[in-house]
């Protein structure tokens, strides 16, 4: 028996690429997982020069993503690419994934109202609702 490829877009902040990588390296580490990472981190952006260009290129990685991760920082309220990338990951029908970062009280709005489940900071919780959740 083979295991299933997930493909994961996972919207962060470039501002703060710590908890990024730590959920990347969660996925990473998970025994029994496969995953394909669609994410655009800041260390390999995607070659574009507009903010239309870079609305394309977005949609299509998450047109191909099973489920889209959203790291709930508050900063989410006050990011227009994160606030996107929510918007075409419910357009395109896509599962949400909200996280709460750890000891957080409260998470954005737009993440509550519109997430398929909202795990805690922890490893086994988001490698778990990526395997229920993604398409």
């Amino acid at each position: 028996m083979s295991l299933k490829n997930y493909h994961v877009f996972i919207s962060h902040s470039w501002k703060y690429p710590n908890p990024y990588e730590t959920v990347k390296r969660w996925l990473d580490e998970a025994n029994y997982f496969i995953w394909s990472d669609y994410s655009v981190p800041f260390y390999d952006p995607l070659d574009t020069n507009t903010d239309r260009k870079l609305k394309t290129e977005i949609r299509q990685q998450i047109a191909s993503c099973s489920c889209v991760v959203i790291l709930s920082g508050m900063y989410v309220s006050y990011s227009k690419w994160i606030n996107y990338e929510i918007d075409t990951a419910i357009e395109m029908g896509k599962p949400i994934i909200g996280v709460k970062p750890w000891s957080q009280e409260r998470i954005p709005a737009k993440v509550s109202e519109n997430a398929s489940v909202i795990v805690g900071w922890n490893s086994a919780s988001v490698v778990q609702a990526v395997r229920d959740y993604s398409l």
